[in-house]
């Protein structure tokens, strides 16, 4: 079975319950579309996770972005302490936006495993996708974290940036496609008008059903429509 995630943001136990939930295995695939850093108290062991497992496709998300920016001067310097020493005025900003979005938890947690855990993450982080483009169950699913905004119908997905993809909340007002559905994150379903669950409208899905805030963790099978959730363990 092929199942979708999104903005775990460090809520690794709830990850780890929804793969015994999902009895997921060798065969299965999980699409995860962005966000599992910052925030959460468990981020490098999600990351770890993830990274050991050849199913677990990560797409980006605006926090992978931002990090990435900062990890990968981090490691380009030759560790954290060099690279603050040599911050220009521009990555001062985008460590201080980083930091102020939650990514001090993940600069903090990866510190622990020294330079080697910031330059296996900003390896791992730099060769994210943008957007994924599924087949399952007999329909065409664009899987991407924030959404494809502004939307200019007939537009090549390939020409839509990080900002348009990472960024800027889906409307879920209007579908993109008409024959194919579009699953996002990035927004939790509780601030669209939904009631913290998977929310559909227009062909869109969108799944980020905010864990992080202490809501839940859903997730989603391609193949069969069905949903599956756990049950925040605390507010992160």
């Amino acid at each position: 079975m092929t199942y979708v995630m999104s903005d775990i943001h460090g809520c690794f136990r709830e990850y780890c319950e929804m793969l015994e939930k999902l009895a997921f295995s060798d065969s299965d695939t999980l699409y995860i579309v962005g966000d599992v850093v910052d925030r959460g108290p468990q981020v490098a062991e999600l990351l770890e996770d993830i990274m050991a497992r050849d199913n677990v496709r990560l797409l980006a998300g605006n926090h992978e972005y931002m990090g990435l920016r900062v990890l990968g001067r981090v490691c380009k310097k030759g560790g954290l302490t060099a690279a603050l020493d040599d911050f220009s005025e521009d990555d001062i900003k985008s460590c201080f936006l980083w930091m102020k979005d939650g990514g001090s938890q993940t600069l903090s947690q990866l510190q622990r495993g020294g330079d080697a855990a910031f330059r296996r993450a900003a390896e791992f982080l730099a060769e994210l996708p943008l957007y994924e483009e599924v087949s399952a169950g007999g329909r065409e699913y664009v899987l991407v974290h924030a959404g494809l905004e502004p939307f200019q119908p007939g537009k090549p997905l390939d020409e839509y940036g990080p900002a348009e993809l990472l960024f800027h909340r889906a409307d879920y007002s209007q579908p993109y496609f008409p024959d194919w559905y579009t699953i996002t994150g990035h927004t939790p379903t509780f601030f669209s008008g939904g009631d913290g669950h998977i929310l559909h409208r227009n062909r869109h899905i969108a799944i980020d059903c905010g864990c992080v805030y202490g809501c839940r963790l859903g997730a989603y099978c391609l193949e069969t429509g069905e949903e599956f959730y756990v049950e925040a363990k605390r507010a992160c």
